[in-house]
């Protein structure tokens, strides 16, 4: 029978405090059900609904707040923008969830996460408008984070990488883009009928990568058109926005259950943005703290 590993310091850096070292937090103070936004401000908007609150942590960009909503556990921590922040985040959940902090291994008994990230995003599609709320129902990670991981294969929609590469003409300069399925049961308890199922583009940036041009140009000026044309299993890509896929990647290789849902904050087929989403995205959050009292 092998040792047990005991994860070295320099890999699993622990505070003084006995907090993960990023996100600050210690593991008393994780939930087992946990909203993810990027903007720190956010989280404020979302504990604004809790019925207590048990803490409040602040650490660069993580900004994380724990209570309870009608009577049930739940945190709000903020990722900050981009797939990276995604990654250190659920990390540093998970080692606080499966890690004995004092002796550095492994627990025996694996705890699940249940993780659902509300977001912004911009449609590509003319069916969706303003304020529609999307499901990522497949994310599509253009940052090739999760390919840096073992098993990744065993969590990836195979086909669905090779028929995209393929239609797009991927650039071989680029990040190989991997395939990731939300979460069959959160997307039926947390989704109802009221939220679109999409296929979602989790850009590695903000404009190159989702074919925004300000003074740089584009290496493929027609990628978006043919991102837009391209069809699985008979539907369309829907969105854009930058973390979906890596936490579902993420998540699924660490036996957690987690799916982004976003508001249409943006068209970009006819170019139309909204700046005053907010009370869209406030009517989101209430709504799936509600539904996420039925997980």
């Amino acid at each position: 029978m092998s040792e047990q590993r005991i994860i070295p310091p320099s890999e699993l850096i622990i505070n003084d405090d006995g907090s993960a070292f990023h996100i600050h937090l210690r593991p008393d103070q994780l939930r087992d059900n946990i909203i993810f936004v990027g903007d720190p401000g956010r989280v404020d908007m979302v504990a604004s609904y809790f019925d207590s609150v048990d803490y409040d942590v602040h650490s660069r960009e993580f900004h994380a707040i724990g209570g309870t909503y009608k009577g049930k556990p739940v945190m709000c921590i903020s990722h900050g923008i981009g797939p990276d922040n995604i990654e250190i985040v659920i990390t540093e959940l998970d080692a606080l969830a499966n890690v004995d902090f004092k002796t550095r291994t492994v627990r025996p008994q694996h705890r699940t996460l249940n993780i659902v990230r509300i977001g912004t995003s911009g449609s590509i599609q003319e069916n969706l408008h303003l304020g529609d709320y999307v499901i990522a129902s497949k994310g599509i990670g253009f940052d090739g984070i999760l390919n840096f991981y073992a098993d990744r294969d065993k969590v990836c929609d195979l086909e669905f990488e090779k028929e995209f590469v393929a239609h797009t003409g991927w650039d071989k300069t680029w990040a190989a883009p991997y395939v990731v399925d939300a979460d069959s049961h959160l997307m039926e308890v947390i989704g109802k009928d009221d939220m679109t199922r999409g296929y979602t583009i989790a850009a590695v940036g903000f404009y190159a990568p989702q074919g925004r041009m300000v003074r740089l140009k584009l290496k493929d000026p027609k990628l978006n058109e043919k991102i837009e044309s391209f069809l699985y299993d008979g539907k369309p890509v829907t969105n854009f926005e930058m973390e979906s896929a890596c936490l579902q990647g993420m998540a699924r290789l660490l036996g957690h259950r987690a799916m982004t849902v976003c508001c249409i904050i943006a068209e970009r087929r006819e170019n139309k943005a909204n700046t005053d989403y907010k009370p869209r995205i406030n009517q989101l959050i209430e709504t799936v703290l509600d539904r996420f009292n039925e997980v």
